[in-house]
């Protein structure tokens, strides 16, 4: 078509040309000068219409349609995941799987205890709105079965973390010391829950609820599968080196038994060989009774404790009040609920803390 195109244009210069000459003759016969201008437009006029006739075609060149296709290309490709996290570990178990794939929100904001936490409305948007959502389970995020029951979107993937794998009950201390108090069952209304919901403090554990992450990204994106897979292998390989790391230092220390804010550590006690003994129950907001002040403070002598551990998310009172009366040190060991924005800042993850927590034990328990 184009070659037509440029032979058109080719015969109309010609015939313009032969018509040019032609007035130039009788231009010199007859003295009429109106004659050129005339001839003059002529050709102009054509390959103006011919131009036209390529503009009414309305076809777009192959360069164009090549280029437009880019575009659309980079755009599908430059989306990412939107995925929603209910409390830190969530969260960073997800960025590390979803990488650059994937835009991880922490709906629990940075230092701020994620028992007692519930979904806003605008959380509740955001849901709506997201590809994934990634939660440990086993009662550690009271408000999710109802959130998700409630939602409209039929395209969210959820990712149950913790399913599969064997959960330590979760009655607490004090119903067992009190089973017939209704003040206290009201105080303990945090404990209510079947099954201890910390997984996570256990390094098997926390490989398993990533895996478990890493499968729901497969669902959601299976496009990406191998990026993925990969992301968690990298990461299955330094759970693994954590895990080996516990088992060395923790089976060699004289020590095995810890006094904490809350019965958070019980997978990792019993990971590696410990004992606990909880200030509160499975939630860090309850206050020991008398009672069992009383009896911490026997369990601390008995078992010449040296350290009483307290949470930064939690305010340290009775710990050092414990500790004032045995004679024992305080010292942070970190639940891992959630982070500081300064820890944060300072590029802490899932395993900065837990290599911190293996050094905060070993100083209790050599």
């Amino acid at each position: 078509m184009i070659i037509i195109k440029k032979n058109l244009k080719f015969t109309f210069c010609a015939l313009a040309v032969t018509a040019l000459v032609s007035a130039v003759v009788l231009s010199g016969c007859s003295g009429n000068t109106a004659a050129p201008g005339a001839s003059d437009t002529e050709p102009v006029s054509n390959t103006a219409a011919v131009s036209r006739d390529e503009e009414s075609t309305g076809a777009a060149s192959p360069e164009s349609e090549e280029f437009s296709a880019e575009i659309e290309a980079e755009d599908t490709d430059g989306q990412k995941l939107k995925v929603m996290a209910s409390f830190y570990p969530m969260y960073d178990f997800a960025v590390k799987i979803g990488g650059d794939k994937a835009e991880v929100t922490d709906m629990v904001p940075a230092g701020t205890e994620p028992h007692d936490w519930e979904p806003a409305a605008t959380d509740i948007k955001n849901l709506e709105e997201a590809d994934l959502f990634v939660y440990s389970g086993a009662g550690m995020e009271h408000w999710a079965d109802d959130v998700l029951a409630s939602l409209e979107t039929k395209r969210l993937v959820s990712a149950e973390a913790s399913a599969g794998l064997t959960l330590r009950p979760g009655h607490s201390h004090d119903e067992e010391e009190h089973e017939g108090a209704e003040e206290h069952a009201e105080e303990e209304e945090h404990d209510r829950g079947q099954f201890d919901p910390h997984v996570w403090l256990s390094p098997v554990n926390a490989k398993k609820e990533m895996e478990n992450i890493k499968n729901a990204y497969v669902k959601a994106d299976p496009d990406n599968k191998d990026y993925y897979e990969d992301n968690y292998k990298t990461y299955a390989v330094r759970f693994d080196e954590l895990d080996q790391e516990y088992k060395d230092t923790l089976s060699a220390l004289p020590g095995k038994s810890i006094v904490v804010s809350h019965e958070a550590f019980g997978y990792l006690c019993d990971t590696y060989g410990l004992t606990q003994m909880g200030i509160a129950g499975l939630s860090p907001d309850t206050e020991p009774d008398p009672a069992r002040m009383a009896e911490i403070i026997d369990f601390v002598k008995t078992n010449h404790v040296k350290v009483i551990f307290f949470e930064e998310l939690v305010s340290p009172k009775v710990a050092e009040t414990i500790a004032a009366e045995t004679g024992a040190r305080t010292r942070v060991l970190n639940p891992l609920e959630g982070l500081s924005d300064e820890e944060l800042k300072n590029g802490a993850d899932y395993f900065t803390v837990m290599e911190d927590n293996l050094k905060q034990l070993k100083a209790a328990l050599e």
